[in-house]
């Protein structure tokens, strides 16, 4: 690993590209003018609350990670169980991670006023510049998690050099800043989801169900904290969430390329690298996207989706044929077969998108349907909200299901052989096609950030009173960014199932660095068939399952998958029992100040804001730890109780039951969004009538569904793969 090849540099130079980039996109949006004073003082509070709800929360973080780095650095020097890089790429991930939410809500909190004061001119105003501010997050996203990859790539290979297990070791160390970017992705995701769907849902059912005033309404004491929660959950929480869906599928990929070609020469380190440059050359291809997004004045729903899915759309198509010359390029064996491969995985997230948006936006049928249940009652809306749910996981499960063979069978040349190098082959197609899904997240990202700014904005109009025509306006981009969440939601929960069954064959890659080094430090390890001492070194993938048992005979796999699907449930019960605990404490004092308070429903005086404000910064912080906390014992306690079998179990458990039920609650909640938002354009009765009042019961449920405890299943699936890897030496100690 003397020389790193000349054409590795692309990666940083992108990354580099991508800062550059976001920081002039950032420059534009400040250049553009906020508004009346009255919105510049909304964006104010807004702006101060979301920034001091993020140092609190960071200030919990931190101290989590530095536990959690002490004991990784006990057991790295004092045990001599882990690399002893482990605990440095462990503090760097989780900071990166944080970083890129960081920037992301404060481009956020500035542009809502700014893309407000643009809609009173015109639609498409309005939509260049939540967009593109949304690009921002998107933009800096994909740079930072590049320069991160880049920067420990050629640290790492300036220590290990030499051998075919050098690449092996850089990148399963590498895979452990991943679990840093974990674990700061779900307690941004955690807490910042109970912070927002406490205010939302609070504010929803006192001010618009039982006080009967608009939605967003300066009357509400809720809406500043609504409207703070939008930017530390769906932006912070955000940004720290697809950043380590976006490093862990690379991460994942590279560690299965050491793997499968440690036995190739110079093609091991082009496996390697080969994920890095196609994400590489993904982001130059996002950039470009986002110059084709724009729309015109008095467009449709239809009108303006189709107007992102071209950015997008042309972003995807284009990173298609460039994987083509970039493998062929590296001298890739079987080069096309791994190119389809990452066809597939782009395949995969566009179906997966289109099926989310006709399951969740009102322009199709299945949420049209829960609008006009409203007219039956609340329950009505519930129950077709749940079905329509639960219908919507078909499509995606199976799209994955086909991405999943047939990338494998690509990167085979159509060779469904389980043998120990096809195995190795075909994996590492699976995780490059988790790569392709991810390679234009620069863009696709910013569609999804766009949603809470264009929400933001909504707020700020209603509130300055801007007049009907904004706020028809802004009501256009809100249902819009509900659609393109949804569709976000669909990307990062698709990315996390390939990443997942990548991360399982990095998990054993991992086992048998721990048991070389345990053999290295005098332990034998005697086959449990053959009774000879079994020689991890020259141990293949199906050697160790076999060694540890593996299979759905061994009680443990199939207890360790039992506890994997609970897992997800019981984190789903924990985060949505938590907004409800949060939510009813909002509602007693927006209930209370509305009782106590005189004059605030004839507008005479000022509600208190801030009470409300701590309310969802005390429930936010102290809820999230436990249920983030869970995640990561969870796997080290099945680790220590059940060994390798068990965690193996417990991974295929989480994944299957968690990769279903996300799908099922971000589809359903963004249904019961939108069906909120057709009633409220006038269908049905339209705001007021009692439809409106049963499909707002109904967002209030899907609130926590959507932006809770669905987009958080995504992480967990990869940290309890993470904290396994992390944590394999404690397991083999106790096999």
């Amino acid at each position: 690993m003397e020389n790193i090849p000349s054409v590795f540099w692309l990666v940083p130079t992108a990354s580099v590209a991508a800062l550059c980039m976001a920081w002039a996109f950032f420059r534009q949006m400040m250049a553009a003018d906020e508004g009346t004073a009255r919105m510049r003082e909304i964006a104010g509070h807004v702006r101060r609350g979301a920034m001091a709800y993020l140092k609190q929360q960071y200030r919990v973080v931190t101290i989590v990670f530095v536990v959690l780095a002490a004991v990784f650095a006990f057991m790295a020097y004092g045990l001599g169980m882990q690399n002893p890089w482990v605990p440095f790429a462990f503090i760097t991930g989780g900071f990166f991670s944080g970083l890129a939410g960081f920037f992301g809500m404060k481009t956020a909190t500035y542009a809502s006023a700014r893309t407000a004061n643009a809609a009173r001119h015109s639609l498409d105003g309005g939509l260049r510049i939540a967009f593109r501010s949304g690009a921002v997050m998107g933009l800096t996203v994909v740079g930072l998690g590049l320069l991160d990859i880049a920067v420990w790539f050629v640290v790492l290979s300036h220590f290990y050099q030499g051998s075919s297990m050098a690449l092996v070791t850089i990148t399963t160390t590498m895979l452990t800043f991943g679990m840093g970017a974990s674990t700061q992705a779900l307690f941004a995701r955690v807490g910042g989801g109970i912070y927002t769907k406490a205010a939302d849902v609070g504010a929803d059912i006192v001010g618009k169900v039982e006080a009967d005033i608009p939605e967003d309404d300066p009357r509400n004491p809720a809406t500043i904290a609504d409207n703070v929660g939008d930017n530390v959950g769906d932006v912070a929480g955000m940004g720290a969430d697809l950043y380590e869906s976006y490093c862990g599928s690379i991460l994942s990929t590279a560690a299965l390329g050491a793997t499968a070609f440690a036995m190739s020469g110079d093609m091991q380190l082009r496996a390697v690298i080969a994920p890095m440059l196609i994400a590489a050359v993904g982001v130059f291809l996002s950039i470009l996207g986002i110059y084709m997004v724009r729309t015109k004045e008095g467009a449709t729903m239809k009108d303006l989706l189709r107007s992102l899915s071209l950015g997008t759309n042309v972003s995807a198509a284009m990173i298609a044929g460039a994987t083509f010359i970039i493998l062929y390029a590296l001298g890739m064996d079987n080069w096309l077969g791994l190119s389809f491969s990452v066809v597939t995985g782009l395949a995969a997230g566009v179906v997966i998108g289109q099926a989310t948006e006709y399951y969740t936006s009102h322009s199709y049928r299945p949420t049209q349907q829960i609008s006009e249940a409203g007219q039956t009652g609340s329950a009505t809306v519930i129950i077709k909200g749940i079905g329509t749910g639960m219908l919507s996981t078909c499509i995606p499960v199976l799209t994955i299901g086909v991405a999943i063979m047939l990338s494998y069978m690509c990167a085979n040349g159509f060779d469904l052989s389980m043998s120990a190098g096809s195995m190795a082959h075909g994996l590492y197609g699976i995780g490059i096609a988790a790569v392709g899904m991810l390679s234009t997240l620069g863009i696709t990202l910013a569609t999804d950030a766009y949603g809470p700014i264009a929400d933001n904005a909504g707020g700020n109009a209603e509130m300055s009173e801007l007049g009907e025509q904004v706020r028809h306006r802004t009501d256009a981009l809100d249902a819009l960014g509900n659609t393109t969440a949804a569709t976000g939601k669909g990307f990062a929960i698709g990315s996390a199932a390939l990443t997942a069954l990548a991360l399982l064959a990095s998990y054993v890659e991992e086992i048998k660095i721990a048991m070389v080094r345990a053999v290295d430090g005098g332990r034998e390890f005697i086959h449990p068939l053959t009774q000879q001492a079994f020689d991890p070194a020259a141990a293949t993938m199906p050697d160790f399952m076999e060694f540890f048992q593996v299979n759905l005979m061994n009680p443990k796999v199939l207890v360790g998958a039992f506890i994997g699907a609970m897992a997800a449930f019981l984190f789903c019960g924990l985060t949505m029992e938590a907004v409800g605990r949060a939510a009813q404490k909002m509602v007693e004092e927006v209930r209370r100040q509305f009782r106590e308070i005189k004059g605030i429903m004839e507008g005479k005086a000022t509600p208190d804001y801030g009470s409300c404000v701590e309310i969802s910064t005390r429930a936010a912080q102290h809820e999230m730890i436990f249920p983030s906390l869970l995640a990561i014992a969870i796997p080290i306690m099945v680790g220590l109780l059940l060994g390798v079998a068990g965690v193996m179990g417990l991974l295929v458990g989480g994944l299957a039951a968690g990769f279903t039920l996300a799908v099922f609650m971000a589809n359903a909640g963004g249904a019961w969004d939108n069906a909120k938002k057709m009633v409220e354009e006038g269908h049905f009765g339209g705001k007021g009538s009692f439809a409106h009042k049963a499909t707002i019961v109904g967002d209030t449920v899907g609130d926590p569904f959507k932006d809770t405890s669905g987009p958080s299943l995504n992480i967990l699936i990869k940290l309890m793969s993470m904290v396994s890897i992390v944590m394999a030496g404690l397991t083999v100690a106790f096999a």
